[in-house]
């Protein structure tokens, strides 16, 4: 027993000095914060993918946030990326024709076959994406109205956006307070927006992807060579 016992404690100790180390960072780099981007006056085409999965409760609500998007209409192209066997499929169709039928730039795509999960169907979005930009949310977001014209700038900043592959936006919560998990999720995920992205970032070195809330270049993508279906 003692020796299955000190592993843990050996890896809880790593796990623990690595978080040490992220918080000294942190602090230590403290005045590399990147200052507002220059104001914008060509604003690029942007992809917006909503990768959904038997989620009919909340792709309402996620589509009625992007149409309150604060930026040219002309410009947006918008794809509800459903793999639902259920009764989303109809939920998220109905709700895209009536918000196309109100001049909404949207497309619904549904796959029957669901290879690659969410990677897949992101990637397979991507094959008729006409935006320079693709900007990610899940299902259970709600992003501000603000939220392009406060990320996208970063990359067309003339001194060094060229060099942004990717804008990862912090989270926030509809209910932190709901319960005693929700308050302990809450600490988890700023803990980890804040001190880990944000010591990372400050730092100069990579910071990962959090599947939504966040705006990638396209090119990068493809550089990459486009989503593996083995990402998590």
């Amino acid at each position: 027993m003692m020796i299955p016992y000190f592993i843990v404690l050996l890896v809880l100790a790593m796990y623990g000095l690595h978080r040490y180390w992220l918080v000294y960072d942190y602090f230590l780099y403290s005045k590399n914060v990147p200052p507002p981007p220059p104001p914008v006056t060509n604003w690029p085409r942007v992809t917006v993918q909503l990768p959904i999965f038997n989620e009919r409760y909340v792709i309402e609500r996620l589509t009625e946030a992007v149409a309150r998007f604060d930026y040219p209409p002309e410009l947006l192209d918008v794809q509800v990326l459903d793999d639902s066997t259920d009764e989303t499929q109809e939920v998220a169709r109905a709700c895209v024709e009536r918000h196309a039928a109100q001049g909404m730039p949207i497309t619904y795509i549904h796959r029957t076959n669901r290879e690659g999960y969410k990677a897949g169907a992101l990637e397979n979005g991507l094959k008729t994406a006409k935006g320079e930009f693709v900007a990610i949310f899940d299902a259970d977001f709600i992003p501000e109205p603000d939220f392009l014209r406060r990320t996208i700038p970063y990359f067309l900043n003339p001194d060094g956006g060229e060099s942004i592959g990717m804008v990862q936006t912090r989270w926030t919560y509809l209910n932190s307070d709901y319960s005693l998990l929700t308050n302990v999720e809450t600490i988890l995920l700023d803990g980890h927006f804040v001190v880990e992205h944000g010591a990372r970032s400050r730092r100069g070195t990579f910071f990962n992807f959090n599947g939504t809330a966040g705006v990638w270049r396209r090119k990068v993508i493809h550089d990459a060579g486009g989503w593996q279906h083995d990402t998590l």
